[in-house]
């Protein structure tokens, strides 16, 4: 099996969850990342592209989970779509996506987020209830003619799978379960594992 095979599995599934629900996120996927001493903590964030290479994300690298994926840079995402009774695991390395690609997303944005992405110190305490407020005011005020440039602080992760796996809901928890592992190159061994 090559990657390609198993990307373009990976987008059904995507798409026919996206035709079967009116979910106002189709993209939401939770993310699993450790910090140095192997501590996890999982999250909500929003799946912004996907190929070959891997699956890309968006965030504040000073977040927590920027922070855990620059100091262990593995992760673990998981897809479950009720509507499909299907469920998709990925695990593998993080990489930061390149500047040309993390600038491209940024002006794709509506410049609202793009004023948030620089008004947040994402994961940090919130002194006061009105200072977030006040520092989306500073950036609007800055930026509030021309392009919002991206911020410094801010792009993109790719998650490079090495291992995915489609899970399909069976009667009597009989599910099926198709595990993928990257070997040497772009060859895949496939199994089935026991629910």
């Amino acid at each position: 099996m090559k990657t390609a095979e198993i990307v373009k599995e990976f987008s059904t599934y995507f798409q026919e969850y996206k035709a079967a629900t009116n979910h106002p996120e189709p993209t939401w996927m939770s993310i699993a990342s450790a910090d140095k001493s192997g501590r996890p903590s999982t999250r909500i964030v929003l799946l912004k592209d996907f190929d070959e290479r891997g699956f890309v994300f968006y965030t504040n690298f000073t977040s927590r989970k920027g922070q855990q994926l620059q100091d262990n840079p593995f992760a673990a995402l998981t897809f479950y779509w009720p509507e499909l009774s299907r469920q998709v695991r990925i695990e593998g390395a993080v990489e930061k996506v390149s500047d040309e690609e993390a600038d491209a997303y940024f002006a794709s944005r509506a410049r609202k987020s793009q004023i948030g992405a620089w008004a947040s110190k994402q994961s940090q305490d919130i002194e006061h209830k009105l200072d977030f407020e006040k520092r989306v005011a500073k950036y609007a005020l800055k930026y509030a003619v021309g392009k919002v440039p991206r911020p410094p602080f801010w792009g993109g992760f790719r998650v490079i799978p090495e291992l995915i796996e489609f899970w399909v809901n069976k009667e009597f928890r009989l599910h099926d379960r198709t595990v993928f592992t990257r070997q040497e190159g772009d060859d895949w061994a496939v199994r089935k594992i026991y629910p």
